[in-house]
Protein backbone atom coordinates (compact mmCIF):
# COMPACT_ATOMS: atom_id res chain seq x y z
CA UNK A 1 0.00 0.00 0.00
CA UNK A 2 2.93 2.17 0.95
CA UNK A 3 4.59 1.58 -2.85
CA UNK A 4 1.26 2.67 -4.09
CA UNK A 5 0.74 5.56 -2.35
CA UNK A 6 4.13 6.93 -3.63
CA UNK A 7 3.76 5.78 -7.49
CA UNK A 8 0.46 7.44 -6.87
CA UNK A 9 1.70 10.71 -5.70
CA UNK A 10 4.51 10.77 -8.45
CA UNK A 11 2.18 10.26 -10.90
CA UNK A 12 0.28 13.22 -9.42
CA UNK A 13 3.46 15.34 -9.69
CA UNK A 14 4.54 14.67 -13.01
CA UNK A 15 1.08 15.20 -13.97
CA UNK A 16 0.93 18.81 -13.67
CA UNK A 17 3.57 19.96 -16.03
CA UNK A 18 1.69 18.41 -18.10
CA UNK A 19 -1.55 20.01 -16.96
CA UNK A 20 -0.11 23.70 -17.00
CA UNK A 21 1.44 22.40 -20.48
CA UNK A 22 -1.57 21.81 -21.91
CA UNK A 23 -4.13 24.06 -20.76
CA UNK A 24 -1.97 27.16 -21.86
CA UNK A 25 -1.80 25.39 -25.51
CA UNK A 26 -5.41 25.37 -25.33
CA UNK A 27 -5.76 28.75 -24.09
CA UNK A 28 -3.24 30.27 -26.21
CA UNK A 29 -5.15 28.89 -29.59
CA UNK A 30 -8.51 29.69 -28.24
CA UNK A 31 -7.34 33.45 -27.43
CA UNK A 32 -8.24 35.79 -29.87
CA UNK A 33 -7.09 38.46 -28.93
CA UNK A 34 -3.72 37.06 -29.85
CA UNK A 35 -4.51 36.75 -33.57
CA UNK A 36 -6.04 41.31 -33.16
CA UNK A 37 -2.93 42.37 -31.78
CA UNK A 38 -0.42 40.66 -34.24
CA UNK A 39 -2.51 41.39 -37.00
CA UNK A 40 -2.02 45.08 -35.63
CA UNK A 41 1.64 44.62 -34.48
CA UNK A 42 3.06 43.05 -37.85
CA UNK A 43 0.78 45.45 -40.39
CA UNK A 44 -0.75 42.31 -41.48
CA UNK A 45 -3.56 44.55 -43.26
CA UNK A 46 -0.79 46.37 -45.60
CA UNK A 47 1.22 42.72 -46.20
CA UNK A 48 -2.19 41.14 -47.03
CA UNK A 49 -4.23 43.64 -48.72
CA UNK A 50 -7.06 42.70 -46.73
CA UNK A 51 -9.43 45.23 -44.67
CA UNK A 52 -9.34 45.57 -41.16
CA UNK A 53 -13.39 44.18 -41.32
CA UNK A 54 -12.05 40.97 -43.50
CA UNK A 55 -8.87 40.89 -41.04
CA UNK A 56 -11.91 40.67 -37.58
CA UNK A 57 -13.38 38.20 -39.16
CA UNK A 58 -10.68 35.60 -38.96
CA UNK A 59 -9.66 35.23 -35.32
CA UNK A 60 -13.63 34.13 -34.27
CA UNK A 61 -14.09 32.03 -37.98
CA UNK A 62 -10.16 30.23 -36.31
CA UNK A 63 -11.62 29.48 -32.94
CA UNK A 64 -15.22 28.24 -34.44
CA UNK A 65 -13.19 25.77 -37.06
CA UNK A 66 -10.70 24.40 -33.90
CA UNK A 67 -13.91 23.18 -31.51
CA UNK A 68 -15.71 22.36 -34.77
CA UNK A 69 -16.24 19.02 -36.45
CA UNK A 70 -15.62 20.88 -39.74
CA UNK A 71 -12.56 19.07 -41.27
CA UNK A 72 -11.31 22.03 -43.01
CA UNK A 73 -11.16 26.01 -42.35
CA UNK A 74 -12.39 27.62 -45.09
CA UNK A 75 -13.02 30.78 -45.37
CA UNK A 76 -14.39 33.19 -47.68
CA UNK A 77 -12.93 36.84 -48.02
CA UNK A 78 -14.23 39.55 -50.06
CA UNK A 79 -11.50 42.14 -52.09
CA UNK A 80 -11.88 44.42 -54.33
CA UNK A 81 -15.28 43.33 -55.06
CA UNK A 82 -14.51 39.49 -55.64
CA UNK A 83 -14.63 36.96 -53.40
CA UNK A 84 -12.57 33.62 -52.68
CA UNK A 85 -11.23 31.50 -50.55
CA UNK A 86 -8.66 32.96 -48.13
CA UNK A 87 -6.24 29.68 -47.70
CA UNK A 88 -5.09 27.13 -50.74
CA UNK A 89 -6.05 23.30 -50.56
CA UNK A 90 -2.33 22.60 -49.15
CA UNK A 91 -2.35 25.31 -46.69
CA UNK A 92 -6.00 23.77 -45.34
CA UNK A 93 -4.21 20.25 -45.14
CA UNK A 94 -2.03 22.23 -43.11
CA UNK A 95 -4.64 24.04 -41.09
CA UNK A 96 -6.28 19.96 -40.26
CA UNK A 97 -3.07 19.06 -38.98
CA UNK A 98 -2.62 21.71 -36.31
CA UNK A 99 -6.28 21.25 -35.48
CA UNK A 100 -6.17 17.19 -34.79
CA UNK A 101 -2.73 18.51 -32.90
CA UNK A 102 -5.11 21.16 -30.96
CA UNK A 103 -7.43 17.68 -30.01
CA UNK A 104 -4.88 15.89 -28.60
CA UNK A 105 -3.88 18.66 -26.29
CA UNK A 106 -7.31 18.67 -25.37
CA UNK A 107 -7.48 14.56 -24.67
CA UNK A 108 -3.78 15.23 -22.96
CA UNK A 109 -5.61 17.87 -20.48
CA UNK A 110 -8.51 16.22 -20.05
CA UNK A 111 -6.48 12.81 -18.88
CA UNK A 112 -4.34 15.14 -16.77
CA UNK A 113 -6.86 17.28 -15.15
CA UNK A 114 -9.16 14.54 -14.12
CA UNK A 115 -6.19 12.79 -12.29
CA UNK A 116 -5.05 15.80 -10.99
CA UNK A 117 -8.60 16.60 -9.22
CA UNK A 118 -9.41 12.88 -8.50
CA UNK A 119 -6.00 12.54 -6.50
CA UNK A 120 -6.36 16.41 -5.06
CA UNK A 121 -10.19 15.66 -3.66
CA UNK A 122 -9.26 12.13 -2.68
CA UNK A 123 -6.51 14.08 -0.30
CA UNK A 124 -9.15 16.58 0.94
CA UNK A 125 -11.87 14.29 1.50
CA UNK A 126 -9.69 11.68 3.86
CA UNK A 127 -9.57 14.91 6.21
CA UNK A 128 -6.42 13.74 7.83
CA UNK A 129 -3.70 16.82 8.15
CA UNK A 130 -0.94 14.18 7.27
CA UNK A 131 -2.73 13.88 3.64
CA UNK A 132 -3.47 17.88 3.13
CA UNK A 133 0.38 18.47 4.02
CA UNK A 134 1.07 15.89 1.97
CA UNK A 135 -0.41 17.30 -0.94
CA UNK A 136 0.36 20.54 -0.55
CA UNK A 137 3.86 18.73 -0.68
CA UNK A 138 2.92 17.75 -4.00
CA UNK A 139 2.02 20.83 -5.47
CA UNK A 140 4.74 22.24 -4.45
CA UNK A 141 7.33 19.81 -5.85
CA UNK A 142 4.82 20.10 -9.75
CA UNK A 143 5.12 23.85 -9.16
CA UNK A 144 8.58 23.68 -8.79
CA UNK A 145 9.58 21.11 -11.54
CA UNK A 146 7.24 22.99 -13.57
CA UNK A 147 8.91 26.74 -13.25
CA UNK A 148 12.13 24.76 -14.25
CA UNK A 149 10.97 23.32 -17.09
CA UNK A 150 8.82 27.08 -18.43
CA UNK A 151 12.80 28.73 -17.69
CA UNK A 152 14.59 26.34 -20.23
CA UNK A 153 11.44 26.77 -22.72
CA UNK A 154 12.05 30.82 -22.23
CA UNK A 155 15.57 30.87 -22.45
CA UNK A 156 15.59 28.54 -25.53
CA UNK A 157 12.99 30.35 -27.14
CA UNK A 158 14.58 34.06 -26.46
CA UNK A 159 18.18 32.51 -27.67
CA UNK A 160 16.97 30.20 -30.63
CA UNK A 161 13.54 30.57 -31.65
CA UNK A 162 13.69 30.32 -35.58
CA UNK A 163 16.16 27.07 -35.17
CA UNK A 164 13.61 25.51 -32.85
CA UNK A 165 10.13 26.57 -34.56
CA UNK A 166 11.82 24.71 -37.77
CA UNK A 167 12.62 21.61 -36.33
CA UNK A 168 9.61 21.96 -34.28
CA UNK A 169 7.84 21.95 -37.81
CA UNK A 170 9.88 18.56 -39.32
CA UNK A 171 9.52 17.05 -35.93
CA UNK A 172 5.63 17.18 -35.90
CA UNK A 173 4.25 17.81 -39.82
CA UNK A 174 4.43 14.29 -41.57
CA UNK A 175 4.32 16.91 -45.23
CA UNK A 176 5.66 20.38 -46.28
CA UNK A 177 1.85 22.10 -46.28
CA UNK A 178 3.15 24.31 -43.25
CA UNK A 179 5.40 26.09 -45.41
CA UNK A 180 2.62 26.66 -48.16
CA UNK A 181 2.38 30.09 -50.12
CA UNK A 182 -0.50 31.60 -49.60
CA UNK A 183 -2.23 34.08 -46.89
CA UNK A 184 -0.94 31.80 -44.28
CA UNK A 185 2.74 33.04 -44.20
CA UNK A 186 1.42 36.63 -44.29
CA UNK A 187 -1.13 36.46 -41.78
CA UNK A 188 1.19 34.70 -39.27
CA UNK A 189 4.62 35.45 -39.78
CA UNK A 190 7.67 34.30 -37.46
CA UNK A 191 7.11 37.28 -35.16
CA UNK A 192 3.92 35.92 -34.84
CA UNK A 193 4.30 32.92 -33.59
CA UNK A 194 7.26 33.97 -31.43
CA UNK A 195 4.91 36.61 -29.16
CA UNK A 196 2.50 33.38 -28.97
CA UNK A 197 5.04 31.39 -27.81
CA UNK A 198 6.26 34.10 -25.09
CA UNK A 199 2.46 35.03 -24.28
CA UNK A 200 2.33 30.47 -23.72
CA UNK A 201 5.19 30.54 -21.60
CA UNK A 202 4.11 33.90 -19.67
CA UNK A 203 0.82 31.55 -19.20
CA UNK A 204 2.35 28.31 -18.12
CA UNK A 205 4.37 30.27 -15.53
CA UNK A 206 1.32 31.76 -14.28
CA UNK A 207 -0.55 28.90 -14.07
CA UNK A 208 2.40 27.40 -12.03
CA UNK A 209 3.33 30.33 -9.61
CA UNK A 210 0.40 30.69 -8.55
CA UNK A 211 -1.02 26.88 -7.16
CA UNK A 212 2.84 26.53 -5.87
CA UNK A 213 2.71 30.28 -3.67
CA UNK A 214 -0.74 29.38 -2.24
CA UNK A 215 0.46 25.71 -1.34
CA UNK A 216 4.03 26.97 0.22
CA UNK A 217 1.61 29.41 2.17
CA UNK A 218 -0.28 27.01 3.80
CA UNK A 219 2.79 24.91 4.47
CA UNK A 220 4.01 27.64 6.28
CA UNK A 221 1.13 28.77 8.03
CA UNK A 222 0.00 24.86 9.19
CA UNK A 223 4.33 24.59 10.50
CA UNK A 224 3.85 28.30 12.64
CA UNK A 225 0.25 26.41 13.91
CA UNK A 226 2.01 23.23 15.00
CA UNK A 227 5.09 25.27 16.86
CA UNK A 228 2.49 27.14 18.73
CA UNK A 229 1.00 23.86 20.33
CA UNK A 230 4.35 23.17 21.76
Amino acid sequence: MKVLRIVVKWIFIICLPFLFFSASIALVFNSEWIFHYGFQKYNVAQTTGLSDAELSRIPSSWTRYINSGEEYWQIIITRDGSSFDLFTQEEQYHFKDVKQLIWLDYRVLAGVLGFALGYSLTSLFWRRPRYWRQLAVNVVWGSGISIGLIIVLGVASLLAFDRLFLQLHYLIFTNPFWSAQGYMLLLFPEGFWFDGALIWVGMMAGMAIIPGVVATVLLKMNQRKSLSLL
